[in-house]
């Protein structure tokens, strides 16, 4: 009941009115309920929401196997964030304005529009849940879809009402465009806003940024709509010892295995290191389950690294340098199970233990 009336119901509430504002604005050109009420709405729909978005879904997320992974490739979100910022740039001059701007600038405004509603397209895809569209993308849409409604029929006004003719080529043919119907001025200004955002790319390149960052911040994620990267995930077990793990699968007179164990439902190779350090941690999570919690969530983004990396850590002579390296570790968790457990070595023997 608590999530129905302080998420859902507002994001209803928001949703109704901009289809009321849209509705109002195809049929008699003008916005729905009093000034006031209208840039709150207004505010709530094209500012707020995007912000609690990347907040709560994007903004410091990593790309993770075993948690909620980022939503926006963290290498190439920057391209998202300036395109959305300036995607609601276009929307607030349009909106606050009271006459068209000069042809070509008026064509940008209505190109970051397209591109806005193109790009709450793409995140509802990204998202996968049918639940999005129940959030706060169909508002947005509407609200941009006003928009543009309102510029064309503003330019129309202001064409009429003039009687100096244009002259210049690159004026007639702007101006062509802006005044075509939807079915022909929509894909103009999509095809349009290819150079623009090659341009934009070119901007940001100087910040690290990739020609095809704008492509590459959906597809270089995991468990999303255009995501490329899954089959990264899919021999990670969460939960893991990762490292011990790799060490694990070295050779067989370096690394010493010593029987076959069970994890997630998976037969794995255990040797002694990966059984003591398994103990450890079971033995941290019952005495310490908050400081467990804490080293789990960080460990298990080594275990990212881990598979991001995979052809490196495959090679078995890496997994005999991780297991020498791991070597110290080991004795300070068999040092902590002999001081802390009353029989150390039958929690050590029952792990993985494909009995269980």
């Amino acid at each position: 009941m608590g999530i129905f009336i302080f998420i859902i119901m507002p994001l209803v509430t928001i949703g109704l009115f901009a289809l009321a504002n849209c509705l109002s604005v195809i049929t008699n050109n003008e916005r729905t309920g009093n000034l006031f009420f209208f840039r709150l709405f207004e505010f709530s729909t094209v500012i707020v929401l995007p912000l609690i978005f990347i907040s709560f879904f994007d903004y410091g997320k990593g790309n993770e196997c075993c948690t909620d992974s980022a939503f926006f490739s963290p290498a190439h979100r920057l391209s998202i964030y300036v395109l959305i910022l300036l995607c609601i740039a276009a929307y607030y001059y349009s909106s606050l304005r009271t006459r068209t701007a000069p042809p070509l600038a008026e064509l940008m405004v209505n190109v970051l529009l397209g591109a806005g509603l193109v790009l709450c397209v793409l995140i509802a895809v990204q998202e996968k849940e049918m639940l999005v569209w129940f959030s706060g993308i169909p508002a947005i849409m509407l609200f941009f879809i006003s928009e543009m409604i309102r510029n064309h029929r503003m330019l129309l006004t202001e064409l009429a009402t003039e009687h100096t003719p244009v002259q210049e080529p690159y004026s007639k043919a702007i101006l062509w465009i802006l005044k075509s119907n939807v079915f022909i001025k929509f894909p103009l200004l999509l095809v349009i806003s290819i150079p623009v955002l090659l341009f934009l790319s070119l901007v940001l390149y100087v910040f690290g940024q990739r020609p095809d960052s704008a492509i590459r911040a959906f597809t270089e994620t995991y468990k999303h709509g255009f995501s490329q990267w899954d089959y990264q995930c899919e021999n990670v077990e969460c939960g893991g010892h990762y490292l011990c793990s790799v060490a694990a699968n070295g050779h067989k007179r370096v690394v010493r295995p010593v029987r076959i164990g069970k994890r997630n439902g998976h037969y794995i190779i255990c040797n002694r290191q990966l059984l003591v350090s398994n103990a450890f941690e079971e033995l941290i999570q019952e005495k310490y389950p908050a400081l467990h919690r804490v080293v789990r969530k960080q460990y298990d983004k080594v275990g990212d690294m881990v598979h991001r990396n995979y052809n490196v850590y495959s090679k078995k002579w890496v997994s005999d340098i991780v297991y020498v390296i791991m070597k110290p570790a080991e004795w300070a968790f068999l040092l902590v199970l002999y001081l802390a457990d009353r029989k150390p070595e039958q929690r050590i023997a029952r792990q993985y233990a494909p009995w269980n």
